[in-house]
């Protein structure tokens, strides 16, 4: 891997009218010609996503977004697109035009949209954008705060063109990031400095030809980075591979499909997880994901689980989402069961239908998405878990595995 993955770098979405100026502001921040700039309303249409190293904030993803007052015939699918960009946002920035507040015009959109980031309490910063525009703009952003009732959010005022208020932008930032980003670790406590590690890795059809999957590559770095001896094998070498070591090893890190197979040669004292198990906290609410898998005890013929994948990769005939677990929750509770399967950013509104939801390890989201995910089920009453939890329940060893 040659950069940071996208789901661990900061997201800072940019949002507001039609020619705000968010993608000249793009532009002028990062000094590179990023996002198409254009006076034609709509110019942006999907979100534009752009990875990058910025000062002070490292690994990051910004991204662009449409105006949500286009009333284009595609208005409506674009802005439901913005509105979804905020599953991913760490940061928002929302430009308000000075000429526009100059002319005294309804600010409703701002304050619904405003009122939207802070219900899904995503750090949100007011861009006064265009100063250059007007007269007195300290003036006009002391009236935008006022009228937005900003006194618990951030404001400031810039123009991308002369590039004032560039810099207390870039200084604003830092201050914004969630406490808690960039503090998890994949292997947290189970695994330290000088421990002997085992990887237990299937190649099987879903795992990229010559390539591992990006789990299997991340949690080998951290391991690495933590001192660790890491031991590498597929589930048909792990005896061999374990007999050659002089001590049993303090960790076992398998992929979830081979619990039957590996649990058995597990020796006594080694801790036994997987990747999915490990993404599961690593990602989102582990506990809850435990708790969710209580659920699968409670389905029947005629339940209703949601399959939810983080990518949108072409499914093998092996898939564990698309195949494995859909076949060994029809082989237990009936086939009449009804197992819908959604990917990438497809997530329905409604969760209510469902008795159960099961998701991906997630290694392609930030831990933020996953985590409203999370909230969204939970709203709804409605139980969740993730692939290898579900798969360790389903397998009976749920209780012996580590987390």
């Amino acid at each position: 891997m040659q950069q940071t993955p996208r789901a661990e770098r900061l997201h800072i979405v940019l949002y507001g009218r039609c020619n705000s100026g968010k993608s000249t502001l793009i532009n002028s921040w990062t000094g590179q010609d990023i996002a198409l700039v254009s006076d034609t309303p709509g110019t942006t249409t999907d979100p534009v996503v752009k990875a990058i190293e910025l000062p002070h904030l490292g690994a990051c993803v910004i991204i662009d977004t449409a105006g949500y007052d286009d009333g284009s015939g595609l208005g409506e699918q674009r802005v439901s697109r913005s509105l979804r960009s905020m599953e991913q946002a760490h940061i928002a920035l929302l430009l308000v035009a000075a000429p526009l507040v100059a002319r005294g015009e309804d600010l409703g959109l701002e304050r619904a949209w405003l009122q939207e980031l802070k219900g899904r309490k995503i750090a949100t910063l007011v861009v006064l954008s265009q100063t250059d525009r007007v007269e007195q703009p300290e003036v006009l952003l002391a009236e935008l705060s006022t009228r937005l009732g900003l006194s618990d959010m951030q404001a400031l005022a810039l123009s991308a063109h002369t590039r004032e208020g560039i810099s207390q932008l870039k200084d604003a930032l830092p201050r914004m990031l969630p406490e808690d980003f960039g503090s998890q670790t994949i292997t947290r406590g189970l695994a330290e400095r000088g421990d002997v590690v085992v990887l237990v890795m299937p190649q099987d059809q879903s795992a990229p030809k010559g390539r591992l999957i990006l789990p299997q590559v991340q949690t080998t770095r951290e391991l690495l980075d933590k001192g660790c001896t890491i031991v590498s094998c597929t589930p048909d070498t792990l005896a061999h591979s374990l007999a050659s070591l002089a001590v049993p090893p303090r960790l076992i890190i398998t992929d979830s499909q081979a619990f039957p197979s590996v649990y058995p040669l597990k020796p006594e004292g080694s801790l036994l997880t997987s990747f999915s198990v490990l993404f599961a906290a690593y990602k989102g609410d582990i506990d809850l994901f435990v708790e969710g898998a209580r659920a699968i005890e409670r389905l029947t013929d005629q339940s209703r689980v949601l399959i939810a994948e983080a990518c949108t990769h072409a499914p093998a005939s092996e898939d564990i989402g698309r195949a494995k677990i859909p076949a060994l929750l029809r082989k237990r509770y009936g086939q009449s069961m009804t197992i819908d399967v959604v990917s990438g950013m497809d997530y329905p509104e409604d969760l209510g239908q469902y008795d159960l939801i099961i998701h991906c390890g997630a290694c392609m989201f930030n831990r933020a998405h996953v985590l409203r995910r999370i909230a969204r089920a939970s709203n709804q009453q409605v139980p969740i878990t993730n692939y290898g939890i579900c798969l360790a329940y389903l397998t009976g060893i749920l209780d012996k595995i580590s987390y």
